[in-house]
């Protein structure tokens, strides 16, 4: 495993991060989901990300009692709020009563103290970012949380929270985005403003939902098991993908270059993103604890120019760069 900074922080992190956005909880049984876990640890694995609205919040105890007896010093702990997480109209949103009762039930579940980083899942139109950034404040203050982040923020957002958290005196370190070979919107606006404002990258959705593996084959049925067939483990988020002939055409063409470095799809995937400086960490999910093996490859690869020429030229007018577009086929929560 390598590890990178977030950001300019002094914080370090696994570059290959762990996530369990619809597995724990929902479509991988408990014990293969510890499984799953057991082997990112093995692999050197020390970053966890999870969120509070993942499978109904089940995610995130199912992370607790994965991670409970480890060293708690030696692992980097996050979570996320601002997605609903009951049935009121206060447990949603980042108004100041749903971050302070939110940050309490997600510990509690993560059976840990204090989480790592601190992450905004959204930004909230509905409540003055001031009072967002003042109750985010007070929950670093009181220690239940060491940093705070963002997740799938516009720049102009994330440099008005910037602002604010640098006059809290509290560390915004970080943003979460979708970034993939295909889904390559951050790199206009959010990634400059992010290594201009000290901030770093913890990307989710590296393998597109699975389609940069390959297994999505252009004409096939799709794949049993796989996640194209599971309506309750993220069907509906990759549908635009799979039904794009053209697109699982030009992904067979990867094949060859990934084997050109003696790397599979996915570890060729997972590389593409690691190699923008901006990011700290590629976050992979799993229903089995062989693909983290895998994944966690793409560990310290460095691309060649011609390699990165290459993927460029096969995925061509397939790869989304419009920061306008706000809806992509693997958008989530």
């Amino acid at each position: 495993m390598e590890f990178r900074h977030l950001g300019r922080s002094g914080l370090v992190i696994s570059e290959i991060a762990y996530g369990n956005w619809i597995t724990h909880g929902s479509q991988v049984e408990e014990d293969a989901a510890l499984a799953c876990v057991r082997a990112a640890l093995e692999a050197g694995i020390t970053t966890f990300d999870t969120a509070d609205v993942y499978a109904g919040t089940r995610a995130e105890a199912v992370m607790g009692r994965a991670l409970a007896g480890e060293r708690r010093e030696g692992l980097e702990i996050f979570t996320k709020v601002y997605w609903p997480t009951g049935p009121g109209r206060n447990d949603r949103g980042l108004s100041r009563k749903h971050i302070m009762e939110s940050i309490n039930g997600s510990l509690k579940r993560l059976q840990t103290d204090y989480v790592d980083l601190y992450q905004a899942h959204r930004y909230d139109y509905a409540t003055p970012l001031e009072e967002t950034m003042t109750a985010f404040a007070d929950v670093v203050r009181s220690g239940k949380a060491l940093y705070i982040g963002v997740s799938e923020w516009k720049a102009s957002e994330i440099r008005a929270a910037k602002a604010l958290a640098d006059e809290l005196r509290i560390q915004l370190v970080s943003s979460q985005p979708q970034y993939s070979m295909l889904w390559r919107v951050i790199e206009a606006e959010v990634v400059p403003t992010s290594e201009e404002l000290g901030l770093g990258q913890i990307v989710w959705s590296p393998i597109a939902q699975g389609i940069l593996t390959g297994k999505y084959q252009p004409g096939a049925p799709l794949p049993e098991g796989s996640r194209a067939t599971d309506e309750n483990s993220g069907a509906n988020f990759i549908r635009e993908y799979v039904g794009n002939t053209e697109l699982l055409e030009a992904v067979q063409r990867l094949k060859p270059v990934a084997e050109s470095v003696d790397l599979s799809m996915a570890q060729l995937a997972v590389a593409w993103v690691l190699q923008n400086p901006n990011v700290s960490a590629a976050i992979i999910g799993a229903s089995r604890p062989e693909q983290v093996a895998e994944n966690v490859k793409a560990a310290g690869v460095r691309l060649p120019a011609d390699v990165l020429k290459q993927i460029d030229e096969i995925l061509g007018a397939h790869i989304v760069r419009d920061p306008a577009r706000t809806v992509s086929p693997a958008k989530r929560p």
